[in-house]
């Protein structure tokens, strides 16, 4: 058998054979970069090889191999030991100076992040940013511990079977610029395990100074390993691919775009490394013939309080009904524009332009974009397959509409376009909300505003993302990613002579 050497060059056209019987070829410009040492990886979900330096490759080994091993450590450290981390890190939070500290390298972050145009909605490191934090971490103080609790009790003669939850091992995460995800992802502690993360460019300098001042001391206080939260000190996509490549790794969390969680998924996927992916969000809100323009209206409105994965995105009309819901859908979208100091953007689909006011196509309003303000039309025509894309907004809300003849075609369109993430229908009749939850292929379900979609809200836990089906359906366990759900299980027999009398 013919045993694997190191690659030491690489020659631009050099066929690369995935998937059985596909094949891509080296571009000249990774052929040009390429250098001894450094690494190539194919992505199969988006056909393309991706070049990993050296130096990117082992800043990832480097923090894998921390991670590991203060996952060995924490073994043994109690789950007092772990409140009190969880304690301290949210003292530490509240502590002026500390927050000060962060947000002035936040500011920092902050500016040269709009200087590149980047968008900086979920990167400032607000008040209400910090109080979502300290909330959660608070939240984890008291909550149980899956390690060691006993799930599943088999009794035999002489003997017993106990499966019993442990801990996972080491969990890493890539996220883009909200400096919050750092504090979320310590969640997984409360299982004992060990983290290990990189940060984008935007947030990075933000991620440092909160490890410096308040994660790392609060784990040192508390008598936990140093590095069960490791940072990976580097901001290129490159660090991101070599470190979800890293065999070593118990779960892979990806959170950010489509494409690039796409990508990171598909190394993860063939390391050999479970995924949780994050990606494309989008919310859709459908309406019936049992439909209330009131109800229709606040869901409109307090499903666009700000721009995340779970605000409203695309809305679905019934024909017969659009001579009431379309006001009220306008009127919900000037309300919220106006609660943001902005005005609204509209969006919908070709076949469907003339349903909606003429004046709308050619009225200018100006919109708040991440390179700043731009006078765009209120409202565009659009081709149907914009269905499926999600806008990504900064202070003026924005949506797609299409009018459907009934709602069997609003669940089709979903189905067929949408990342398969948020379902919601208004509508008086308990039929159709059975017809809908059956028929929807999405794993959150509602009656209503489109935001509920939260873990901390719904479920009153920190999240550490929430999953759509784009990427198929979960095995084992649901869309919200939480601290507690980051585990495995241990089999135990114990003889009845162990057995308490």
């Amino acid at each position: 058998m013919t045993k694997a050497k190191s690659l030491d060059r690489l020659e631009a056209g050099t066929p690369i054979v995935f998937g059985g019987n596909r094949v891509l070829e080296v571009s000249e410009e990774i052929a040009d970069q390429f250098k001894p040492g450094d690494s190539v990886m194919l992505v199969p979900s988006t056909e393309e090889l991706l070049l990993v330096p050296e130096s990117e490759r082992k800043v990832a080994e480097d923090a894998v191999g921390r991670a590991v091993d203060a996952f060995s450590q924490l073994a043994s450290a109690s789950d007092e030991k772990i409140s009190a981390f969880y304690r301290g890190f949210a003292e530490r939070l509240e502590n002026e100076d500390v927050w000060k500290e962060i947000q002035r390298i936040n500011q920092e972050d902050v500016a040269d992040a709009q200087s590149r145009g980047r968008s900086t909605t979920r990167l400032i490191a607000n008040d209400k940013l910090r109080a979502d934090m300290i909330q959660g971490l608070r939240g984890w103080i008291e909550t149980p511990s899956r390690r060691g609790q006993v799930m599943e009790t088999v009794e035999h003669d002489t003997w017993r079977a106990e499966l019993v939850g442990a801990a996972l091992g080491v969990v890493a995460f890539v996220f883009e610029g909200r400096p919050n995800v750092l504090a979320d992802a310590t969640g997984v502690l409360r299982g004992g395990n060990a983290v290990v993360f990189r940060i984008g460019r935007d947030a990075l300098r933000t991620a440092r100074t909160m490890m410096s001042q308040a994660l790392t001391p609060a784990l040192k206080d508390a008598g936990l390993p140093e590095n069960a939260v490791v940072l990976v000190d580097s901001h290129t996509h490159a660090s991101g691919w070599a470190l979800f490549s890293d065999p070593r790794l118990s779960l892979a969390v990806a959170r950010g775009s489509g494409p690039a969680v796409a990508a990171l998924g598909s190394l993860a996927q063939q390391a050999g490394v479970p995924v949780s992916l994050h990606g494309t969000g989008g919310a859709w809100l459908m309406t019936s013939s049992k439909t209330s323009p009131e109800l229709f209206e606040k869901a409109v409105l307090n499903s666009l309080d700000r721009k995340v994965c779970n605000s409203l995105n695309t809305c679905c009309i019934q024909r017969d009904r659009a001579h009431e819901l379309l006001p009220a859908l306008l009127k919900g979208l000037e309300e919220a524009g106006a609660r943001l100091r902005q005005s609204f953007k509209l969006h919908v689909v070709e076949e469907d332009a003339e349903a909606l006011p003429e004046d709308l196509f050619t009225r200018q309003v100006m919109i708040n974009r991440a390179q700043g303000d731009v006078e765009e039309p209120q409202a565009e025509a659009v081709p149907e397959s914009v269905l499926a894309h999600e806008w990504e907004w900064e202070q003026t809300p924005e949506i797609t509409l299409k009018i459907v003849d009934n709602l069997e075609e609003a669940v089709r369109l979903f189905n067929q376009y949408s990342p398969q993430f948020v379902a919601c229908l208004v509508s008086d009749d308990p039929n159709e909300h059975s017809f809908f939850y059956e028929a929807v292929n999405a794993p959150f379900v509602g009656d209503g505003y489109t935001r509920w979609v939260d873990g901390q809200f719904a479920l009153d836990r920190p999240e550490l993302g929430l999953s759509n089906w784009q990427w198929g359906r979960l095995f084992g366990r649901g869309g919200i990613l939480s601290g507690d759900t980051v585990y495995t299980v241990r089999t135990r027999s114990v003889s009845a002579s162990r057995s308490p009398s």
